[in-house]
Order: C-alpha cells, then structure tokens, then sequence
C-alpha cells in the first residue's frame, strides 16, 4: 500500500511540474544607475530597469562615444560586473553587490548580472 501512495505522489509531482509553464528569463529586479556625458559636455544619468540576468548589457549612450559612464549605482537585487570595454569584454572590471554605489572614478561600457 506504501509503495502504491509513493508512486502516486512522485507521478502528480511529475504531472504536475509539466503543466506548469517554463520559468521566463529572469532579471534583475531594480534599477541600475550610472552617469554618462551627453553631447553638449553635460553630465546626465542613464538607468538599466529590470535589467536581464546572464546576457551583456552594453551601456547605450557609450556606443560609439570616446567617453565611458562613470558612478554606477547597483539598486538592482542581482550582482553586477562592470566593464570598461564593450561587450563585456577587457581586462578592466568591477564586482558590484546589490545596493553598492561606486564613485566618479570607475568608468564602465558594459555591465552582466548575476
């Protein structure tokens, strides 16, 4: 009889978790803040909303700029590394925890949370 109540649940179980629809992609929940130089020489705030997890962000107003964005602001619940190259890519970057604020002196291009 134990045998057959066993077999039962691990079944629903197994049912069960294949109705269920797959797990979007996740994100990061919160806002990731950094400051970039616009065209007129003016220091503006640029934000990352609900940035996605795993996937290299490259930071949209250093595309194409010979400036980076500087003091980043990680109000996101993931960990953030942040890249002076784009793509994620070089040997110049920094590990942010959730809530951590970096000054004016660390530059970045691009960004992947955890």
């Amino acid at each position: 009889m134990r045998l057959r109540s066993t077999l039962a649940a691990a079944l629903g179980g197994l049912m069960l978790s294949m109705a269920l629809p797959s797990a979007p992609a996740s994100a990061a929940t919160g806002d990731f803040l950094y400051t970039y130089v616009g065209l007129n020489g003016v220091s503006l705030r640029g934000e990352l909303t609900d940035p996605q997890s795993r996937e290299c962000i490259n930071i949209p107003e250093t595309v194409g700029s010979a400036l980076p964005a500087f003091a980043p602001r990680n109000f996101t619940t993931s960990t953030a590394t942040v890249f002076l190259e784009d793509n994620c890519n070089g040997d110049v970057f920094h590990t942010m925890n959730p809530g951590q604020i970096l000054g004016n002196r660390l530059r970045l291009r691009s960004v992947v949370f955890s």
